[in-house]
């Protein structure tokens, strides 16, 4: 069967566990394929490739929708018990008007389209106030400090895709990963925009990113500690963790992963201050 741009295929030498977008043929009979749910950019010989019928991604898709749902229940559910820990109820809120809030506000740079608008109207179900830029990643270093200048941010998240070159095994060189490195300096010229972690929370990496380095660049948060795969919307539910934890209280980062479809082995970072502030009284006027 002849492979085009824009199927979606799976990699037979892989048992077909990631399904993949081509998104490019190359002179080489190889395809660059972007992943369809998880962050990550690989090529493959057209040969190791197959087209998947409809109802193989349909299954897919309900399979990651599903684990994303759960993920959203889990939070509305913690939300719910934390602010009834705190004496406030949601009735409280809506129905006495006595209680207002304001969760952190992000700013998300994202290299995938699809993935941004899949990211912003999670945030928008969520009820975080977020901006997004759609970037390759070799720009997002250059864009990210006059972003941070416009918008002023509580965090920032910087992502896309990633993965190791030709199968590369030196973990510890940047010049192994696909994107790793503009990720790291994105980070940098963010830190020097603002140096504080509680001041400005950073989550940055993709799919089998050089963890180490953008932690040690200045990020809060990153992936991916075992170069493993991470979903696309897992950004989103370690930012949610953040925005919505009080100002006055250091997030475990235990969990913080926790929040994750992904977890520990894709997802790690710092203890980090929340940027949840609660006010009294709301105004008759809003």
């Amino acid at each position: 069967m002849c492979i085009k741009i824009g199927d979606v295929v799976g990699r037979k030498s892989y048992n077909k566990d990631v399904y993949f977008k081509v998104v490019e043929i190359r002179e080489n009979s190889k395809a660059l394929l972007k992943g369809l749910e998880m962050r990550i950019i690989a090529d493959a010989p057209l040969d190791d490739l197959v087209k998947l019928s409809n109802q193989e991604i349909r299954e897919y898709k309900k399979k990651h929708i599903k684990q994303a749902n759960e993920c959203l229940r889990k939070i509305f559910e913690r939300r719910q018990k934390n602010m009834k820990m705190r004496g406030i109820s949601y009735n409280l809120m809506e129905d006495n008007g006595s209680f207002f809030d304001r969760p952190g506000k992000v700013l998300h740079i994202d290299a995938d389209e699809n993935y941004l608008e899949m990211c912003l109207n999670t945030y928008k179900q969520l009820k975080i106030e977020a901006v997004g830029v759609h970037a390759p990643e070799k720009d997002h270093p250059r864009i990210v400090r006059p972003l941070l200048q416009k918008h002023y941010p509580d965090i920032l998240v910087v992502t896309g895709h990633d993965g190791m070159l030709n199968n590369n095994k030196n973990f510890t060189d940047l010049n192994s990963y696909r994107h790793s490195g503009y990720f790291v300096e994105a980070v940098k010229k963010a830190r020097e925009f603002e140096s504080s972690l509680d001041d400005l929370v950073i989550f940055a990496g993709a799919c089998q990113s050089y963890y180490e380095a953008i932690l040690k660049a200045g990020a809060n948060f990153a992936s991916s500690p075992h170069r493993v795969l991470i979903h696309a919307l897992d950004p989103v539910f370690i930012i949610e963790k953040v925005a919505f934890e009080p100002i006055d209280k250091i997030i475990r980062i235990q969990d913080v992963i926790s929040s994750t479809i992904t977890g520990i082995k894709g997802i790690g970072g710092f203890q980090t201050r929340g940027k949840f502030r609660e006010g009294l009284p709301r105004s008759p006027y809003e």
